[in-house]
């Protein structure tokens, strides 16, 4: 039976960790299945992303993770397994619950250094065991060790010679080579892709249909913010300055994913379509097609990462009858500023984010607005929802120490701490929650009550951090409807099934966006999607995002996206296998 940790009686967290870390590499130098389960609490979890073999897996259940670990260990010949204590002195933290002590670690493997976190238990008779632990390659350290003898020369001796600005004008044009990698889509995930390919050595073109670097954010309706603090969204080499506001509003995000590409000299293609590509198995490289302002362009680079977002492309529902108004149709990311409707009737339909924030800049602007809830939405008070995001608020390590600690909760341990979270953001909002009942609206809190982040990984929307919309609705200052109250749609607006109608002058649709799946059959054919199968949502077996951030069926086709977060942690790791598929240490295929 495990108990809890008792600080009067127990080992410091210094030497349970050291203690069991240096039993880890034993058992697994003597390849003792008994001495490796004596370390692992039952229901244990080791998330492998990437470390210990090139899986990205979560493994769950003494038996299978000593069977894996094992197996998987040997291949690599990972060893050396030793707290790495300036990272993080142990600790005791409570994760999910339950109180750990949990601490940073690194090893080494075959494939390169690596680094990872675990949570160790407290178990009666003195010894401590492993809830959870993680392994991921280390590529700071990786791309130190490829770095070295490669010191920039002070001063060009040779004055004739192209200078800095001459030579990122012929980088960027592309005009005598190909591209390793083509990343389709220049937010914040293709732009995070870029960076970490760039570093490891690859040579990387993001391209983008946009007009300016950071449109797909300065182009969206006006009054968007991020909805979680600024700690959270950090981009790796570049921190925010300490001026930067809690929650960054979409224009000076913007402005920045620009100012980061031009100083990470990252080059970058904008107004330039993608309009698809074939992949030839024989020289394995895509044929790739773009349109630009000049004209067609023409490039074969090895590999796509597709990096259009998880919520890139607008989700146009079939609405019954809507065809018969003869106002104006907007989709959410067409919708721009409320002021040109002031005094007007506008009718949103949706109940996600974007939906709220549209009704609320209406309704500030002077229109008669009303929301039409087409299904149960999850609203929690923007500051409890920083809740979720714990790991990087307040004091503590640095935010490379807070990735590893952040990537390393499996699944099923982060479902148990979100569950509890969600339990209480329910307590914290529930005078709100009341009063948006007694309106009518319908509030559900994700699968199992774990929350908004795990509805954001499976569906990508279905939530509102709300920051003043929900009170317009109590309060019944924005008027709700529920779908199934309207009888028909009209050329003048609305018919209700009470007999009554609602005129207006505009639709919102706020119907969210499609996941990237959507664009493979299109963009790359048939066969390709039929092949490659859902993008993102969990997979059952893997436990981890379906084709995110790893290899997929199809050679050479990669897919990134999520929060700016995911975006920083895991693009690291698509740099990562292509560089070991290009230097032939990793196959093409899936193994």
């Amino acid at each position: 039976m495990l108990d809890k940790l008792n600080p009067a009686t127990e080992d410091a967290p210094e030497l349970a960790a050291e203690r069991w870390i240096g039993a880890l590499d034993a058992a697994l130098a003597s390849r003792s299945m008994e001495a490796l389960s004596a370390l692992l609490a039952p229901e244990s979890h080791w998330r492998n992303i990437f470390g210990i073999s090139w899986q990205f897996a979560t493994f769950s259940g003494r038996q299978r993770v000593v069977a894996e670990l094992l197996t998987r260990a040997e291949a690599v010949g990972a060893s050396g397994f030793r707290l790495d204590d300036r990272a993080l002195i142990p600790r005791r933290a409570v994760v999910a619950g339950r109180e750990t002590i949990e601490a940073v670690f690194t090893f080494d493997t075959s494939n390169g250094p690596g680094t990872g976190a675990v949570r160790l238990l407290h178990e009666r008779g003195g010894n401590s065991v492993a809830w959870t632990f993680s392994t991921m390659l280390d590529f700071n350290r990786i791309c130190e060790a490829r770095a070295d003898g490669a010191a920039e020369q002070s001063h060009a001796r040779d004055f004739a010679a192209p200078d800095w600005l001459e030579q990122r004008q012929a980088s960027r044009a592309y005009a005598d080579r190909e591209p390793d990698v083509l990343i389709v889509g220049g937010g914040h995930a293709g732009i995070a892709a870029a960076v970490e390919c760039k570093r490891i050595g690859l040579d990387a073109l993001i391209v983008d249909r946009e007009r300016r670097i950071g449109d797909n954010w300065r182009l969206r309706y006006r009054g968007l913010k991020l909805h979680n603090k600024t700690p959270v969204n950090l981009f790796r080499y570049l921190p925010f300055p300490p001026s930067f506001p809690d929650y960054i509003p979409k224009d000076k995000i913007a402005n920045w994913l620009e100012s980061y590409v031009d100083i990470m000299e990252l080059d970058f293609w904008t107004e330039t379509s993608f309009e698809g590509a074939r992949y030839d198995d024989t020289t394995q490289r895509w044929t790739v097609t773009l349109q630009g302002t000049s004209g067609p362009r023409t490039l074969h680079p090895k590999h796509i990462v597709l990096a259009t977002s998880v919520s890139g492309t607008p989700n146009i529902p079939r609405i019954d009858g809507i065809g018969n108004f003869e106002g104006k149709v907007l989709h959410s990311s067409a919708f721009a500023a409320g002021r040109e409707w002031a005094g007007r009737s506008v009718v949103v339909f949706g109940t996600g984010t974007s939906a709220h924030d549209i009704c609320q800049e209406l309704h500030a602007a002077g229109a008669d607005v009303t929301m039409v809830q087409r299904s149960p939405t999850m609203v929690v008070n923007v500051e409890p929802a920083q809740l979720y995001d714990k790991t990087y608020l307040g004091d503590g390590p640095a935010i490379e120490v807070r990735d590893i600690l952040n990537s390393g909760v499996p699944l099923p341990v982060m479902k148990i701490a979100h569950r509890i979270i969600t339990d209480e953001v329910k307590r914290l909002d529930a005078s709100l929650l009341s009063r948006l009942e007694r309106a009518g609206f319908q509030l559900e809190f994700g699968e199992d009550g774990t929350g908004w982040p795990l509805k954001f990984r499976s569906r990508g929307g279905g939530y509102y951090f709300n920051v003043g919309c929900s009170e317009l609705i109590a309060d019944g200052k924005i008027r709700l409807i529920q779908a199934a109250d309207i009888a028909d749609i009209t050329a003048t607006g609305l018919a209700l099934k009470d007999g009554t109608s609602l005129g207006a002058e505009l639709f919102v649709l706020a119907t969210g966006y499609k996941g990237p799946d959507h664009l493979v059959g299109r963009l790359f054919g048939e066969d390709v999607a039929e092949r490659v199968g859902r993008v993102w949502g969990f997979d059952d077996a893997t436990q981890e995002l379906r084709n995110m951030w790893t290899r997929t069926p199809q050679p050479g086709l990669w897919f990134a996206g999520g929060a700016f977060s995911q975006a920083r942690i895991y693009s690291r790791f698509i740099a990562l296998q292509i560089a070991a598929i290009e230097a032939g240490t990793l196959s093409k295929q899936l193994t």
